[in-house]
């Protein structure tokens, strides 16, 4: 499995960026895809995850803010992150598990929210 994320970039707080991740090769694999984000001088962590069957699951810090979205017929993610703060900057990772428990990355994608 191969993941290509996209759409980071520099936005002002309060702002909204999109976030895709499209999923390759052995797709039929995957249960679980999200994202889990690196910030300055902290450790990656979960941001929001999605089932293969809608379920969703997200960090405190980004509930009703944060929408997560997925097409299993085209292999993709896209996390909507709306009214967005300083504290969202960071790199952002898509991921990919299977049922077994066999993870793939995808490369970090920067966002920084920044006046």
């Amino acid at each position: 499995v191969q993941l290509q994320a996209s759409g980071g970039g520099l936005v002002q707080p309060g702002g909204s960026l999109r976030l895709s991740c499209a999923a390759s090769g052995s797709t039929w694999r995957i249960d679980v895809m999200g994202w889990y984000r690196q910030g300055p001088g902290k450790q990656r962590g979960l941001v929001a995850e999605i089932t293969r069957d809608y379920r969703t699951n997200y960090d405190d810090s980004v509930k009703g803010r944060f929408t997560q979205f997925r097409d299993n017929a085209k292999d993709t993610i896209s996390l909507q992150m709306n009214s967005l703060k300083p504290e969202d900057t960071a790199v952002y990772y898509c991921y990919a598990l299977e049922p077994a428990g066999t993870k793939y990355w995808g490369q970090g994608t920067p966002v920084t929210v920044s006046s």
